[in-house]
């Protein structure tokens, strides 16, 4: 039973599905990316080469973008961070506001770009070096720019939880 088990496990994966160890290993991986094969295997019913195997194949099939640093709130603290509200013109056309997505996309300042819906269309998250840094960047990427209305920037003051993982669960990888 379970030998069938396990096959089925391995051809959802070739079909391009997740399964079960597949979302408990990008779990673990989310929370601690240079664990090795033996510590995931510890925590995911596989032998470490079996372990070692997916993970390639998850890098493989594209279902982990990156592996990143996070520094240390002693460097992430000191800087400002800002949270830019932008509305753009009603009329401005597709290709101006994806010019802008781009140009944003392309400043490393620039952590986090959302499209959002309500009163305004974008949701921008800048980390500057201080005030000045952030009013350079501001004039830059938002005063002179023809898709932009206007913008409204509210400053974080502290920081209690931040994280890029995604909590996942059985059936988040299949693909329709």
């Amino acid at each position: 039973m379970r030998r069938k088990s396990a096959e089925a496990q391995v051809q959802a994966a070739e079909m391009g599905k997740l399964d079960a160890f597949d979302i408990q290993l990008l779990n673990l991986l989310q929370a601690d990316a240079l664990a090795t094969a033996e510590q995931l295997a510890r925590e995911v019913p596989l032998s470490a080469s079996a372990v070692t195997r997916r993970v390639r194949r998850l890098r493989a099939e594209g279902w982990i973008a990156a592996d990143m640093a996070v520094v240390s709130p002693k460097l992430s603290d000191r800087r400002l961070r800002a949270l830019v509200n932008v509305q753009v013109h009603e009329h401005a056309e597709e290709r101006g506001i994806a010019a802008l997505r781009a140009k944003l996309a392309a400043v490393p300042e620039v952590q986090m770009i959302l499209d959002v819906a309500g009163a305004n269309d974008l949701a921008v998250l800048i980390s500057a070096r201080d005030m000045a840094d952030y009013n350079d960047l501001a004039e830059r990427l938002f005063q002179n720019d023809p898709a932009v209305r206007r913008y409204e920037t509210g400053f974080v003051k502290r920081v209690h939880k931040q994280s890029a993982a995604i909590p996942l669960r059985a059936g988040d990888g299949d693909q329709t």
